[in-house]
Parts: C-alpha cells; sequence; structure tokens
C-alpha cells in the first residue's frame, strides 16, 4: 500500500473510504437532529406546549451522545483486538440500520407510549454505531499518512460532516419545497431515514476494498493485541483521555448551537420560516468545509494542537457575537452568524483527527482516540441544545453566547498543557 504523498490510487481510496464513511454516518445523525428540531415533538412527545415538545425532542436526541462512549469502548476494544477495516463495517452497519429503522416507526398517535420509546432505543444505537465510527475512520486516514501530511490526511473523514450535513439538509430542503407542511408533518419526513439505506451501501463497497493500516499491522507484529484496550487506556494514559475529552468539548458546542439549537430558535422564537432557515444553514455548512481544509493545512505547517488552541480563542469571539447578531431581526445578518460560527468550527474540529491519535499508541488508539471524541460529545453536544433552550427562555440569548464561550475556555485549558509528539502517530508512541 502506498502511502506517496502525491496520492496513488491506493492513497485516493483510503481517503475517499474515510470520506465516505462519516459522511454517511453524519447524514444519519444530522436528519435526526433535523427531524428533532422540526417535526419529532408534536409527533412521538405530544404534550400541550410546543415549547416542552420541543425539549422532549431534544432530550431524544442527546440519548445519542450516552451511547457514544459505550460504543466507542465495544467498537474500539475489537478496533484494537482485531483490525480497523471490520469494525469500520460494523459501526455502519449499526448505525445505518437503526435510522432506516426510524422512518419506518409508528408514531405516538398509533401506537402510544411505545413510539417514543422505540425512537428512544433507535437513537441510542445511532450513536452506539457513530461511537466506533470516527475513531476508526480518522485512524484510517492518518495510520496511512506520510509524515508532513498527518493533518491533511486526518482531515477528510471532517469534511464528511459537512457533506453529511449538505445531504441532509439539503433533501430537507427539497422536501419543504416540493410537500406542503401536512405532507411532510404526515410522511415526508421519514423518506431522508429511508433513503440512508442507499448510502450505507455506497459506504460498505467502499470500505469493503480495504485492507488494514500499516500502523496496526506494526503493532501486531510487536506484541499481541491488548486484552482489554480499555483498562490499558484507563490505566496508562488518564492524562490524554482526560485532556483530550475537555478539548473536544468546543467544536461539539458551537456546532450543535449553530445547527440544531439555532433551526428550532430560529423557526419558532424567532420567526423565519423552515425552508428559509434550511437555505440559509446550507449556505453557512460550506463555510465549515473552508474552515476544516484551510486548518488542516495550517495544521501540517505548524502544529494540530497550536490551530486547536486558536480556534479556541476565536470560539470564544463567536460566542461574544451570538446575541447581537442571532437577535438582529434580519436573516441576512443571522446567517453571516452561522457563516462565522461554523468557518470558526472548522479550526476546533478539524485538527482533531490529527492531534487526539497522537495521544495514544497503535495497539490502544482505536479506544483511546474514540474514548475521548465521544466523551468530549456528551459534555460539549450532547446537552447543547437542551441547555440552550433552557437558557434562552430564562435570561436571553447573551446566555446562550456565554455558555460557548465558556466551553471554549474549558477546550483552550485542556489543550495547553497536552503537547503532541511528532510522529507520535507512525513511529510509536507517546508515554503516560
Amino acid at each position: 500500500m502506498s502511502n506517496a504523498a502525491g496520492g496513488t490510487p491506493s492513497s485516493a481510496r483510503i481517503l475517499i473510504a474515510s470520506l465516505v464513511g462519516t459522511a454517511v454516518e453524519f447524514y444519519d445523525f444530522y436528519i435526526y437532529a433535523t427531524a428533532a428540531s422540526l417535526v419529532f415533538g408534536p409527533l412521538f412527545f405530544p404534550v400541550a406546549s410546543p415549547s416542552a415538545q420541543l425539549m422532549a425532542a431534544y432530550g431524544s436526541f442527546g440519548i445519542a451522545f450516552l451511547a457514544r462512549p459505550l460504543g466507542s469502548i465495544v467498537f474500539g476494544h475489537f478496533g484494537d483486538r482485531i483490525g480497523r477495516k471490520s469494525t469500520l463495517v460494523a459501526s455502519l452497519l449499526l448505525m445505518g440500520g437503526s435510522t432506516v429503522l426510524i422512518g419506518l416507526l409508528p408514531t405516538y398517535d398509533s401506537i402510544g407510549w411505545l413510539a417514543p420509546f422505540l425512537l428512544c432505543v433507535l437513537r441510542f444505537g445511532q450513536g452506539f454505531g457513530l461511537g466506533g465510527e470516527w475513531g476508526g475512520a480518522v485512524l484510517l486516514a492518518v495510520e496511512n499518512a506520510p509524515p508532513s501530511h498527518r493533518a491533511r490526511y486526518g482531515m477528510f473523514p471532517q469534511i464528511g460532516a459537512p457533506v453529511g450535513f449538505i445531504a441532509a439538509n439539503g433533501l430537507f430542503l427539497l422536501l419543504g419545497e416540493f410537500l406542503t407542511p401536512a405532507q411532510f408533518q404526515d410522511w415526508g419526513w421519514r423518506l431522508p431515514f429511508l433513503g440512508s439505506a442507499v448510502l450505507v451501501l455506497l459506504g460498505l463497497w467502499v470500505r469493503l476494498k480495504l485492507t488494514e493500516t500499516p500502523a496496526f499491522a506494526k503493532a501486531l507484529e510487536q506484541g499481541p493485541p491488548p486484552a482489554v484496550p480499555l483498562a490499558e487506556v484507563a490505566r496508562d494514559f488518564p492524562r490524554q483521555t482526560l485532556g483530550g475529552t475537555f478539548a473536544a468539548i468546543a467544536c461539539f458546542a458551537l456546532f450543535y448551537l449553530a445547527t440544531a439549537f439555532a433551526l428550532g430558535y430560529g423557526t419558532t422564537t424567532l420567526g423565519y420560516s423552515r425552508t428559509a432557515f434550511l437555505g440559509v444553514q446550507l449556505g453557512a455548512i460550506l463555510f465549515l468545509a473552508v474552515g476544516i481544509i484551510a486548518a488542516g493545512w495550517w495544521a501540517d505547517l505548524a502544529s494540530p494542537r497550536r490551530v486547536l488552541m486558536a480556534g479556541c480563542v476565536m470560539t470564544a469571539l463567536v460566542g461574544l457575537a451570538l446575541a447581537p447578531m442571532m437577535a438582529s431581526g434580519s436573516l441576512t445578518v443571522v446567517g453571516l452568524f452561522l457563516c462565522l460560527a461554523l468557518l470558526v468550527m472548522g479550526f476546533v474540529y478539524g485538527p482533531l483527527g490529527a492531534w487526539l491519535p497522537s495521544l495514544f499508541p497503535a495497539r490502544v488508539r482505536y479506544t483511546g482516540t474514540s474514548m475521548t471524541f465521544n466523551l468530549g460529545g456528551i459534555l460539549g453536544g450532547g446537552i447543547a441544545p437542551v441547555l440552550a433552550q433552557s437558557l434562552a427562555q430564562s435570561g436571553g440569548l447573551p446566555y446562550v453566547g456565554a455558555y460557548l464561550a465558556g466551553a471554549a475556555l474549558i477546550s483552550l485549558a485542556a489543550l495547553y498543557p497536552l503537547r503532541g509528539r511528532p510522529g507520535a502517530v507512525a513511529v510509536e508512541t507517546p508515554g503516560p
């Protein structure tokens, strides 16, 4: 397998596999976030207050963040013991299957309390699958990367995020254009979930053609895999696990405030139409891709940690801009804020693909990388829409902005003492 920096067919296939897989997974994840903001409240949680419906829907959204660390433990265990390829295929099947079943799920009017219960179970399945997806896709990229291109290789799974978001919200936008609100509420929302089956098949076709990464093969040559990777991570790398977890908080908080919370708040409290706001978000997400690419190049020239720290400072400034721009009364100004927020998000998200794996040796890297990323997801993203909605109702948007700035400062403080080692992904290993 060639790792030439110029990009051989095998290199291209690796990068496409890491991007396509995460695009499929994030598509599945985002269509739930969008549906939770738009329709799941009245369909699965029929309570008197629309605001309470939205809060309940956001609560079901957060279940996946609780499942993700569990998924990272299970998939990390097998990813460190039997290999990256098989584990990535399994994670894709689990999340894709859960998504398709959500599209077939009866609502509360048909089966009563069983409907929200099954919705939460399937949401758990989505999160469990995604818990093993991101870490494996990142390792697939960076463990095949030449030393001078690790951040740029590591940004390809990250680009799957805006690609999946564009596919998800673009489809919801088209449905909004061609269906009446009643049709969308009745059956139209199901189509993006059912359409996930096609995307999963595409992801499987690409990933089944892969081989194991050189770093994993070398780790097996040096000794047997760990019996319990999680135990080794907890025993030998507690500082890296804790620091990596808190370093990931800023990217999750920023993203879900600029997407799920903004969509729900914009289409309810601010009174913008769903179609108009989705269109604005669809344009803004392109800036996330730009930010990820710029951060990847910068991180190879400087270091992923340095870029992440700069991104945290920028995120705190975005928090200060949130209230005046979101409450401006102009959808154009709101759109500019979303563009700014998602551009900055690229700088606290893109370099994670190269930085987090550098904290752990190959023998436990799948577990360590997945655990830190997904625990950060709980702290930064799992409660973000619910907490932001509550803060907005009780104190207004300035409180939401302060929450975002606080998350950025926490990540900045976590990054400061964790200096990565050059070559740590390819040449073993950073010490505990």
